[in-house]
């Protein structure tokens, strides 16, 4: 028996989900959390196989909240299932450890093969999500091969914040911070902050130097 936990701050979309996976003799729901924190609680008292997590939600959101649940139940397996399908949110799920992501315009059948895949160790994806992870086939630059959110933290780490700081200040994890860090480097061709910082003066508007010759550091 898979056992589930719904987390959506939505009583009716939780009260739609626990009714399409009680059709399924292999799943039982386990519970339902309205927030991010009741979500953590209950994946301790619950322990569930499989949560079903949203992003938006009050106390504290989808991505923080599967973080802290990873921290000390690092085998549960969370599947993303929101609204959005922007890159950014999508690289800061999976950053936080989620391994799968939907729509909740998804098929009642493509959200149970998912809860079953996921228990089983597979990783679903939405198509309409994967596609958005896929680099520019005719980018123009570089720096259109980056997102707001990796231009975001290269900016702040030009100015000399540190991962802690500037996950603070983008209210996102420290590791989704060297997550965003890791695909920087890759994509414009160096290995540490300072060169990262040097070519981010040269081609970034929001990272130039701050009128002392220096980048940040």
């Amino acid at each position: 028996m898979i056992r589930v936990l719904l987390a959506d701050d939505h009583r009716l979309v939780r009260a739609g989900l626990a009714g399409l996976l009680s059709t399924a003799a292999d799943i039982e729901v386990v519970g339902e959390a309205a927030d991010g924190r009741q979500a953590v609680d209950l994946s301790v008292t619950a322990r569930p196989d499989v949560i079903l997590m949203d992003l938006s939600m009050p106390v504290l959101d989808g991505i923080e909240a599967t973080r802290l649940i990873l921290d000390h139940a690092p085998s549960t397996r969370v599947i993303a299932l929101t609204s959005f399908a922007d890159k950014d949110k999508v690289s800061d799920m999976l950053a936080s450890g989620a391994v799968g992501y939907l729509l909740k315009d998804s098929e009642p059948a493509e959200l149970l093969a998912a809860v079953r895949s996921a228990s089983a160790g597979g990783a679903p994806l939405d198509p309409r999500v994967a596609i958005t992870l896929l680099p520019n086939r005719q980018p123009t630059s570089v720096v259109e091969q980056l997102s707001s959110r990796e231009r975001e933290v290269l900016a702040l780490a030009t100015q000399g914040l540190a991962n802690k700081q500037i996950g603070r200040t983008l209210g996102i994890a420290e590791r989704t911070v060297k997550v965003h860090l890791g695909n920087v480097f890759r994509t414009i061709g160096v290995s540490d902050r300072t060169s990262a910082a040097v070519w981010a003066r040269d081609h970034l508007p929001e990272a130039r130097d701050r009128g002392d010759g220096s980048p940040g550091f």
